[in-house]
This record gives C-alpha cells, structure tokens and sequence, in this order.
C-alpha cells in the first residue's frame, strides 16, 4: 500500500507539474524561420543613436540569429572602438538570465563576446586591400562560407562598408570564378544612409548583391518622452540606454527588416513591413551621406552603380507598423526587469489553415472564387484575448483595385477574388493582437497569386 501510495503520488506531482509549465511554456522561433545578421558599426562615435540600436537589437535576439558585431570605420579614420560594443555586451549580459525566462533562443553572453571583432583599420576604400585583412571580414568570409545553413547572411551598414569590401575583395582575389558566384550569392546587404565610399565599389564590383540603401530612415522611432518612460525607466538596461543627441535609432530598421514576426520577407525588398519598402527595380548613383564627398571621396567614380531604393511611401512603410514596433519594444524592455513571467505580456502564435510558421503562405486562385483563411489554433501565452485583423495590403500587391473581406475581424474570413484580376496577386495580412499591456501584434501574411 505504501508503495502504491508513493507512486500515485508522483503521478499526481507530475500531473501538476505539468499543468503548471504547459501554462508558462516560452515559445521558440524555429531556425528555419529566423534571419541571419551581422552588423557593421561606428558605435562609441560621436552619436549615440548607435548604442540605442544596439541595445534593441540585443533585446530582439531571439528572433534573430546574430552572427558578427563588427567595429567599423566611416568617413575618417578612428581608433579602435570595439570595446564600445563589448560595454553595451556586458551591460546586456546582465538582463540576459531575466530574457531568458520569457523567451527561448536567447544567444549566451559568451557567444555574443566570441562575435565582436574589429574592421578595417582605415577608412573607405583606403582600407581595402592586399595585406589589410581583419578580424571583422575574416568573420564575414567565415559566416558566408558556414556548411550546412543555406540561409542568406544579412550584413547590414550602420557605418562604414569596407569590412565587406575587403571581404569581398579577399574572394574575388584567391577563388575561382564559380566559388565567387557561390559567395556572394549568400550576401544581402542593408546600408543606412550609406557612411563611406565602399558601399558604392560593392554595388559597382557585385552587380549581383542584393543590396538597398535606406536614406528614408527617420521619421518613425518613439520620442523622448516615450523612450523615457518606457526603456530608460526599465532599470538597470534602461539606464545605459543614452539620450538622443540627433535622431533616435537611425540604424534600427535594418534589423527590424529581417525580424522574425510573420509580416517581414526579407529576400522580397517589394513587401514591406518593419523595416520598410524597397523598389525591385534598382536605382543608380544613390548617393550617400554628404561627410563622404566633404571627406574627399567621390562615390561618382563607381558610377553607374546600383541599389534599391525606398518606394515613394518613404519612412511611412515603416510607420505602417509603427506602434506594433514601440510596444515591441516596451515589452521586451519589461521582460529585462523580472524572472516572473506572469509579471509581464507576451507575444501570440498565429496559425493560418493549420500552419504555425512565420514564412510566407503563398496561395493560387481563380476569379470570381471565395478563399476562406483561418486562424484557427492561434492562442496567446498569457490567456489574453486576441483580436483579429485581415486586411489587404495593395502597396506590395500588383492588383491595385479594391478587394472584399468578409469577417475582417474574426477568426475566419473569406475573400472575394475579383473578376479583374487574373495574372495579379493579392497581399493579404493577419495582424492577431492580444489584450495585454503593452498589447502585442503577431502577423502572417498570405499571397494569392490569380490564375
């Protein structure tokens, strides 16, 4: 009997426990679905929005797989300022146990310390060259060359470019032609503002790249007063988080543009979402920032050289989601202060006929057809409400007439497929936001493409 009693009382405790973690269980971005990056920095300069960026990024990497944190030059040469990144590291590496307990696929300290190297040690193309490899594009090269992960790598450009570009030039310098094409068809890149005259060589040298340059950036980040109350106020994170001194996180949309949330697409530059809308048609000769020609540069001599190029809607393809990207923030933020998860919000899992990844649905369609999408499964952590929201998105969409929805705020909807528009497709995005505080929007987004 004693025996027998034990048993059932494991099989209790079990049960319990059980039912106690299934109500706490932290939700996994699968790698199938993240992006990868690598960012290429001036942070420790004269701006301190570079920190700013920094910090968010950090706050959002498990959604994203960081692969390189890279000390760049740009329009002068600087010291070495890389141990600026390990600070922010560090100062990060104390909130991290606490993220840990809200979200699985946080990256360990120790990793984030193994990925930060220094770049060229001379600015824009002067730093590229024989004999002027660093730790920084041997990084890159290494990333670009990993076996057995096909993905794209992402080198976004909140500096200079010349760590790619000798990186790049190393390739071209020592690999045949056929590896070289393999190479570079693994790099996109996102250059803010462009920051020195290397971006302009790479467009020129690697037609074939991927490549955009955002110079509609600002417009669409929070305000003093918003940032005050709801990131520096979260302490002990928040406290190093520094004042605007110009712009608040120029550099950000970047990686908000290969965040992981079901909206974004980023080897589509045409579909918008967090970090903006890009034309697929490149643009020549986009200038970068005018300190490059003040600094005695001449971007002119690559010309024509070509990029993407932000759509005419600007910053406001990011403002599209503006509040959706603050409440992320804010959240993420919270999460840095308690290991209690009951204490702060999280994010839904959408599910749309039956499927739960964040990648692109793609559907095909005949005229005059009803399809009926559902989101069916969706739940939220926290037990919060959810609220549902389908709606056409007609700038990405070549149907650029009116499209009918019925149930646009239900769990189900069913969409009338227009006479008109056979040989077009259709963008259509579920935005299911819960109730908690701050509220938080998950998405997916499906194309129907009509036959």
């Amino acid at each position: 009997m004693r025996q027998q009693f034990v048993i059932k009382g494991k099989i209790v405790i079990t049960i319990l426990l059980l039912i106690f973690w299934s109500g706490h269980s932290l939700a996994q971005i699968s790698s199938a679905d993240k992006n990868r990056l690598i960012v290429t920095t001036d942070l420790g300069g004269t701006d301190p929005d570079d920190i700013q960026s920094m910090i968010h990024l950090l706050l959002c990497s498990n959604v994203i797989d960081i692969e390189g944190l890279i000390s760049s030059q740009v329009w002068m040469d600087d010291p070495d300022k890389t141990e600026r990144i390990r600070t922010v590291v560090e100062q990060f590496g104390e909130v991290l146990p606490h993220l840990q307990k809200h979200a699985k696929g946080y990256p360990s300290l120790s990793y984030l310390r193994s990925i930060i190297k220094r770049g060229q040690k001379t600015s824009n193309m002067s730093g590229v060259g024989s004999g002027k490899d660093s730790q920084g594009s041997e990084l890159i090269i290494a990333a670009v060359d990993k076996k057995n992960d096909d993905r794209p790598v992402w080198i976004v450009a909140w500096g200079g470019m010349n760590t790619l570009a000798q990186a790049l030039w190393k390739v071209r310098e020592t690999r045949s032609k056929k590896a070289i094409e393999k190479f570079i068809s693994k790099i996109r890149i996102y250059d803010i503002l462009g920051q020195d005259d290397a971006g302009a060589w790479i467009a020129k040298n690697f037609p074939e790249i991927t490549y955009i340059r955002n110079t509609k950036v600002y417009g669409w980040a929070p305000n003093d007063e918003w940032i005050d109350n709801n990131i520096q106020n979260r302490l002990p994170l928040g406290s190093h988080y520094p004042d605007r001194k110009w712009a608040t996180e120029g550099d950000s949309p970047s990686f908000l543009y290969v965040y992981a949330n079901g909206l974004n697409c980023p080897e589509h530059v045409d579909y918008g979402g967090w970090g903006g809308r890009f034309s697929t048609e490149k643009t020549a000769g986009i200038r970068g920032m005018s300190f490059i020609q003040r600094s005695g540069k001449d971007e002119s001599q690559y010309d024509d050289y070509f990029m993407h190029a932000s759509t005419q809607e600007g910053v406001n393809a990011i403002n599209k989601w503006r509040d959706h990207i603050w409440n992320n923030f804010a959240a993420r933020m919270l999460w840095t202060t308690t290991d209690d998860y009951s204490a702060a919000n999280h994010h839904p899992t959408v599910v749309v006929n039956g499927d739960g990844s964040l990648r692109c649905i793609y559907k095909k369609a005949k005229t005059n057809t009803l399809i009926t999408l559902s989101a069916k499964g969706s739940n939220d952590p926290d037990g919060n409400i959810l609220n549902y929201k389908w709606h056409f998105y007609k700038e990405p969409s070549s149907y650029k007439g009116n499209i009918s929805i019925v149930g646009e705020d239900k769990e189900s909807c069913q969409i009338s497929i227009p006479g008109d528009a056979s040989g077009k497709n259709i963008h259509i995005i579920l935005e299911v936001s819960d109730n908690g505080t701050p509220s938080l929007t998950a998405y997916r987004r499906i194309v129907i493409n009509v036959r």
